[in-house]
């Protein structure tokens, strides 16, 4: 997709892309000035590997704060991007032959990570009549005495559902009946949601010794390309996962943690207006798509992503063209209308496709209706 995407663009194609999972808004000014001032200031040399102490305050500060989560700053290894951070953890923990369960859809880096650890991926499928939710009971239909891992992100990287302290309460309770059986929580989207009060899992009772948060940087700050992630673990997690790190990249780099400690000291509501922002984005795509007949949606409440289910639109032929899968149908559309989007196959689901509006009003209006020029050529 990526390089047909530019081999569109070279030849003078205006395309239009809903694939990009970042933020469109620049890093805050005050966030930056602290990054310049960590220049004059010489932070230039190296840092500890599980990042400064002074960080590492700040961010067990930010759990109490913004997670009623007492993470001691020793529980804390600061990595080179949220994404380090997952595999940091998995790699410590995950031995050849442990069962790692996976609710889909699912963030595409997740499974190759735990291929990469040696594990086998367990996946639980829940679909658009779940909100993309999975229920306790099927949890627990996939635990094994070799369960040792359950991954999930709320809110959720690709589908932008969130999970309700309830239904995080329902999930924990099933969990907990394995001795065995850790927790990684991804809540890098954690203040981009547009209802409610967000709730980390590690909060519930009895989950905090057998969880891993992990959080970063890129999504609620539009820090991407500043790369820092951080987890929050039991002790003998976290001296795992600096332990491997040391050997992999030592410490994150000086500027960004100087930029971070910025970030995290501030008060959430600086960077609300993002937050509005893809409030008002995410009601005008839906609003958009309900028009477009045979595609599904459901509502998200969080992230920055709607996730349709296209399943009408497979297993169809125009012209030469066979659509048999959420990825023909994303070409389908590069190719003829000039949209990128992602296939749901990436994130585990066979039936949707991943569209992001973390872009301009006019540049969602002007998608939706390629999509639905891209649609009815399929329906035609």
């Amino acid at each position: 997709m990526a390089r047909r995407t530019r081999e569109l663009k070279a030849q003078g194609k205006d395309i239009v892309s809903l694939s990009l999972g970042e933020p469109d808004y620049d890093t805050p000014d005050f966030i930056k000035e602290a990054a310049i001032q960590a220049i004059h200031d010489n932070v230039t040399h190296y840092p500890p590997v599980a990042g400064f102490p002074e960080l590492r305050e700040v961010i067990s500060k930010k759990f109490k704060r913004d997670n009623q989560l007492n993470y001691d700053a020793n529980q804390i290894v600061v990595s080179t991007g949220a994404k380090q951070s997952i595999a940091n953890t998995v790699l410590s923990l995950i031995n050849p032959g442990d069962e790692v369960l996976l609710p889909a859809p699912y963030w595409v880096s997740y499974i190759e990570i735990i291929k990469l650890a040696g594990g086998i991926p367990v996946i639980i499928y829940a679909g658009i009549e779940q909100d993309f939710k999975v229920k306790p009971e099927q949890i627990k239909q996939h635990m094994t005495e070799k369960s040792r891992l359950i991954i999930f992100s709320s809110p959720c990287n690709p589908t932008g559902t969130v999970y309700s302290r309830n239904e995080l309460q329902a999930l924990a309770d099933v969990i907990k009946q394995s001795p065995d059986l850790l927790v990684l929580s991804d809540e890098i989207y954690e203040h981009i949601r547009f209802e409610g009060e967000h709730c980390s899992i590690a909060s519930l009772d009895g989950m905090i010794d057998r969880t891993i948060t992990v959080n970063g940087l890129s999504k609620s700050f539009a820090m991407t390309g500043w790369r820092l992630g951080y987890i929050g673990a039991p002790k003998w997690i976290a001296d795992a996962c600096d332990k491997f790190q040391g050997q992999i990249t030592s410490g994150a780099c000086t500027i960004t943690q100087m930029a971070a400690i910025a970030a995290l000291e501030a008060d959430p509501e600086r960077v609300q207006f993002m937050v509005e922002g893809f409030h008002k984005r995410r009601d005008l795509m839906l609003g958009l798509l309900k028009e477009i007949d045979g595609l599904k949606v459901n509502e998200p409440t969080g992230a920055f992503y709607i996730f349709p289910d296209i399943s009408a639109f497979l297993n169809k032929k125009v012209g030469d063209c066979e659509i048999k899968s959420t990825i023909d149908l994303s070409m389908f559309l590069l190719d003829t209308v000039h949209l990128a989007t992602v296939g749901g196959e990436a994130f585990g689901c066979n039936k949707s496709i991943r569209l992001s509006y973390a872009t301009s009003e006019e540049l969602i209006v002007e998608a939706v209706k390629r999509l639905k020029a891209g649609l009815e050529a399929i329906s035609a």
